[in-house]
């Protein structure tokens, strides 16, 4: 990556106000509970897609723990190459990602497209965070990018049944295919990041309660997910440690 003297100065101060027009984007939006059922030509109630309401509480640990890394970047690493490759990618997530919740109330597909947007640039960042600082530089996008990859999985199974192109327990299964795929090649390419796999497990946990009662097809999937998931995860810290005691 060239870095010339202004943008090592600029980067660290975007990435902040990046991430505080994310985290303060709920404060000037309408509260978002999901799409609204009549938003598409097949209405969409309960999605088996969708994960019960507790687990969207992670939000609040995610925007706290960016805002930390935000401040830290400015503070204490502006001008460090190695933040300044997480950060040009951080910023194409984050920027356009405040406008998510607005575009979420009007468009369901373009709201699944921006999502998808906020999630390749969230996983390039995760990708390029520095080993200095883990609790600071990689945690925390690796929290946000694997909840990103469960939360776009979520919005285009929602958009799948949706639009008749499948019904919405096949929906959830093939999103729910496609997220344990993404899961799987960021889990091999950063092992050590075990805050990506949290995230998407909290999230498949989620779709678990929520289908408490529901197809059984679906729960079966979610628990095929769950175990391929965790066996990842492990993997990843075991090799960590592994390599540790190298």
């Amino acid at each position: 990556m060239v870095t010339y003297p202004r943008m090592k100065q600029t980067l660290p101060w975007l990435t902040l106000a990046a991430t505080a027009a994310f985290v303060l984007s709920p404060l000037v939006t309408d509260p978002f509970s999901g799409f609204a059922p009549d938003r598409f030509p097949v209405p969409q109630v309960n999605p088996p897609v969708q994960p019960a309401g507790y687990a969207f509480a992670i939000w609040s640990v995610i925007y706290f723990w960016l805002s930390i890394s935000a401040l830290y970047g400015v503070w204490a690493r502006r001008g460090d190459t190695a933040w300044l490759r997480m950060q040009a990618p951080l910023i194409l997530s984050l920027g356009p990602g405040a406008l998510w919740l607005w575009v979420a109330g009007l468009n369901p597909i373009a709201a699944t497209v921006l999502i998808f947007w906020m999630l390749a640039f969230a996983a390039l960042a995760l990708l390029r965070a520095p080993a200095q600082d883990r609790w600071l530089a990689q945690a925390p996008v690796a929290l946000y990018a694997g909840w990103l990859t469960a939360a776009a999985h979520v919005s285009l199974g929602i958009a799948l049944g949706g639009y008749g192109l499948a019904s919405p327990e096949l929906a959830a299964i093939i999103a729910l295919a496609l997220a344990v795929a993404v899961a799987a090649v960021m889990l091999w390419q950063r092992p050590e990041a075990p805050e990506y796999g949290i995230a998407v497990l909290w999230a498949l946990v989620g779709i678990l309660v929520a289908n408490i009662g529901g197809a059984a097809l679906v729960q079966g999937a979610v628990l095929a997910a769950l175990i391929l998931v965790a066996g990842m995860l492990a993997r990843g810290l075991w090799a960590g440690q592994h390599s540790a005691r190298l």
